[in-house]
């Protein structure tokens, strides 16, 4: 059975400008087949713009090609066993820029975990600590070592279905709020506002607001 999903985005710091998108994704055996578009795919007529492919196998390899700028981005995944403790590993390319980023996960135990990402060719890395409180709360400290700064996100579950999350980033000084709610029957949609602490004047908040359908065909 074919599965679709359309997903719909608007920002206030782009001029009151509403954005869209629609991806249709469908299962071919052990693979997932997809395809996404935006406005600019419409607008004005049916081009190629904002037009985007996409091959995927679950827990192995993901594929994308963005169609108008013929450019690629692949990611390989796998999870091996370190001290009998999951590793999971990821290996993801862009091809436009030639960045290539390697990203782990050690998985201690339900409510703890560790990552690190690197980027190959810089120097640095950042590194984050996950801890999952009963359940319902969550602290992400993590430290950028290139940068020299910390970033903080703390995430708490309401309602079942509903997470507020919060998060700070110590060198922009930029404060984040967000409400998300997944809901299989009445889709999913996610408010955010953001605020750059380290301007003299204080600004209206950036406003972002998202939702997303998905359904059977």
């Amino acid at each position: 059975m074919m599965k679709a999903s359309v997903k719909a985005r608007y920002e206030t710091e782009k001029a009151a400008s509403a954005t869209g998108g629609a991806t249709i994704a469908f299962n071919a055996g052990d693979f997932k087949l997809r395809a996404s578009m935006t406005d600019a795919t419409i607008v004005n007529g049916p081009s190629l713009n904002g037009l985007a492919l996409g091959v995927e196998k679950p827990g192995s390899f993901i594929f994308d090609y963005n169609v108008p700028q013929k450019d690629f981005r692949f990611q390989f995944m796998n999870s091996i066993k370190v001290l009998e403790k999951p590793l999971n590993l990821n290996y993801i390319h862009f091809r436009g820029d030639n960045r290539t980023i390697l990203d782990g996960t050690l998985v201690f135990d339900s409510a703890n975990k560790v990552s690190a990402n690197h980027v190959l060719g810089s120097r640095g890395c950042k590194l984050k600590y996950s801890y999952v409180h009963e359940g319902l709360t969550t602290f992400e400290p993590s430290y950028d070592t290139t940068k020299n700064s910390w970033d903080f996100a703390v995430s708490h579950k309401v309602y079942g279905n509903d997470v507020c999350r919060a998060t700070y980033q110590t060198t922009s000084k930029n404060l984040g709020l967000e409400w998300s709610r997944s809901s299989k029957l009445n889709g999913s949609f996610k408010v955010s506002a953001s605020v750059c602490l380290a301007d003299e004047e204080l600004k209206l908040p950036k406003l972002t607001a998202e939702t997303s359908w998905d359904f059977d065909i």
